[in-house]
């Protein structure tokens, strides 16, 4: 999955943002493995949360019993993709926090431990 840059808008509108957009110019010097490495560090629990969150964006229906199409313009399926990609970071930020978390909690009891006497 390589993040494409040419997907949000215009040719104009893209040369116009790009110039004061500087996380965008950001993204676009970084290296492509890079990114790659990036978007797949998602843990499955995020992958999951992430799927759950667009099918209740786009609304779920039983494949076996419908045949579902969707169709949206380019500017309303580039908001869905910006809400997911905005909840992978959001998740991806509080599983950091809850990894640190757990981890200081672990540091924390091991070092209220009473030495023992030899």
């Amino acid at each position: 999955m390589i993040f494409n840059f040419d997907f949000f808008s215009s040719e104009s509108e893209q040369a116009e943002q790009q110039e004061s957009n500087s996380l965008m110019q950001y993204l676009q010097r970084q290296n492509p493995e890079v990114l790659e490495r990036v978007a797949q560090s998602a843990s499955p629990e995020i992958k999951q949360m992430i799927a759950q969150n667009v099918q209740g964006l786009v609304g779920m229906l039983p494949s076996e019993d419908f045949q579902v199409q969707i169709t949206t313009d380019r500017e309303n399926l580039a908001n869905l993709l910006a809400s997911a990609m905005m909840t992978g970071y959001f998740l991806s930020q509080i599983e950091q926090r809850r990894n640190l978390e757990a981890a200081w909690s672990n540091s924390e009891s091991f070092n209220s431990k009473p030495p023992k006497n030899i």
